[in-house]
């Protein structure tokens, strides 16, 4: 009979592994928010041409049309935020799912730019609901040990949702012949991008009703058993399930004696400090440009050599490499922390948008006919995709890993949801100033300001923002100390 030592694993750890398994789907599940969210905002770039022929649309109109779901989006993170603290985590998430759901079908039979707008707003307003929910979710059913990278697949389902939504939209149109021919059914392959995403919006409500409730909202409403129930089957053996549970009851207990605590209003311009640091974790998140990079980037492809017909090719290159530097934020997140990748991505996309604001004062032609001579193309495509590199693994996802941890438990929902409308505010205005910038100024002014933002973003980090990493939700402090410089 051997000696040697047993290499089967422990009950204790085959159960903490199961229990860690356990957390990491429902964090998928809550993650499909993420992919809607990512599918939606580019399931228009697809059609929006064909819409453009089919109503007879101005530009400005178009550009409504297209933006208006953004303004949505911010109505839905606001709310759902104030709505998730009273009907919980899971049915707002079924509420989201239910109006992006419906509202896909009525843009597939939209008539006019008028309903269609309506139906584009209303799947906005579902879209921010999701985009609140999930990082808020994850972070209340997550381990702290794994919080960071169950946090990053909110931003991995995004990319995912960005690509999916692009090679859908080739499939379709390419199968008709174009957006705007026919498919089936008498439909226009338009029609049928926008029906499409009534599958995802499926599948996130089914998942929803599926999922258990937050722990953190539970305990709120005073249903301990429930609670207990949830925190044993995501914590683990290791985790001492009734002391995290009085944690939770501590942290409720001390804001509801001081009724501040509970609310978003504070000494810094109506609101507490740092709900301000959430909001302009959100603003910068934006302002640096990203967006303009998938929205508008077939200017940037064209002006460096490419036609037309390759613009879907380079974006979904552009598109494969945003999901793929996603893996290296899950990857880090946990071991690194929040602030040094920050404090790296802000100073990478601050000298990739400069090298493009540089790269572009070079440029012949106006407004979106513009060319880049020599090697001044090749500088500006190489930093087009750092840029997206340094953003993708830093501030794409750990923005959003940082707004479902950072805010103590009394106020978590309402003020990520307050900080996620402002980022769909400065989603739509970075989206609309840019076309109007690129008439007036050429693309070099408006990298430049990309990239004085991003440098003004480093500071910021620096200066205000505390690391997570590692720490309870229930220790989340309502005023964090002015961080050491790292």
């Amino acid at each position: 009979m051997s000696d040697a030592p047993s290499t089967r694993p422990s009950p204790t750890a085959t159960t903490a592994r199961s229990a860690h398994r356990k957390a990491l789907g429902l964090a998928f599940a809550a993650a499909v928010g993420g992919f809607l969210f990512g599918f939606d905002s580019s399931v228009i770039n697809g059609a929006v041409d064909a819409i453009e022929g089919q109503f007879s649309l101005s530009a400005a109109v178009t550009g409504f049309v297209v933006a208006v779901a953004l303004l949505g989006c911010a109505l839905g993170a606001w709310a759902g935020g104030r709505l998730a603290d009273r009907w919980g985590r899971t049915r707002v998430m079924v509420l989201g799912a239910v109006l992006f759901f419906v509202s896909s079908i009525l843009s597939a039979v939209a008539f006019s730019a008028l309903d269609l707008a309506i139906w584009r707003f209303m799947a906005g307003v579902g879209i921010g609901i999701a985009s609140v929910i999930a990082p808020a979710y994850i972070a209340e059913i997550a381990p702290a040990a794994l919080r960071g990278r169950m946090g990053s697949l909110q931003q991995l389902a995004i990319t995912v949702g960005i690509f999916a939504a692009l090679l859908s939209d080739q499939v379709l149109a390419t199968s008709a012949g174009g957006a705007a021919e026919e498919l089936w059914l008498g439909w226009e392959a338009w029609r049928w991008m926008f029906l499409v995403c009534v599958v995802p919006a499926a599948v996130y409500g089914i998942l929803a009703l599926r999922m258990p409730e937050s722990p953190r909202y539970l305990a709120a409403k005073g249903r301990d058993e429930e609670a207990r129930s949830v925190l044993a089957s995501v914590l683990g053996p290791d985790e001492d399930v009734d002391d995290r549970l009085g944690q939770i009851h501590r942290s409720i207990a001390t804001d509801e004696k001081n009724a501040e605590l509970g609310s978003l209003r504070g000494s810094a311009l109506g609101l507490k400090p740092i709900v301000w640091v959430g909001i302009l974790l959100s603003v910068f998140q934006q302002f640096v440009g990203i967006n303009v990079i998938f929205y508008y980037s077939t200017t940037l492809w064209q002006a460096v050599g490419f036609d037309e017909s390759q613009a879907f090719t380079v974006s979904t290159i552009t598109s494969i490499t945003n999901v793929v530097v996603t893996f290296i934020a899950i990857a880090l997140v946990d071991k690194v922390g929040r602030r040094p990748m920050l404090l790296i991505g802000s100073a990478g996309m601050t000298v990739t948008l400069a090298l493009m604001a540089i790269a572009f004062t070079q440029s012949t032609g106006s407004g979106e006919n513009i060319t880049l001579p020599g090697a001044w193309g090749v500088v500006a495509l190489v930093s087009a995709n750092l840029f997206v590199v340094f953003f993708g693994a830093t501030w794409g996802p750990l923005v959003w890993v940082l707004l479902g941890e950072m805010f103590p438990n009394r106020i978590r929902a309402a003020a990520l949801g307050v900080a996620a409308a402002m980022q769909w505010i400065a989603n739509f205005a970075i989206t609309m100033t840019f076309p109007p910038l690129l008439d007036a100024f050429g693309a070099s002014i408006p990298y430049f300001m990309y990239a004085i933002f991003a440098a003004l973003s480093f500071f910021f980090v620096l200066g205000k923002v505390q690391e997570t990493k590692g720490k309870e939700l229930e220790d989340m402090g309502e005023e964090a100390p002015r961080p050491a410089v790292a």
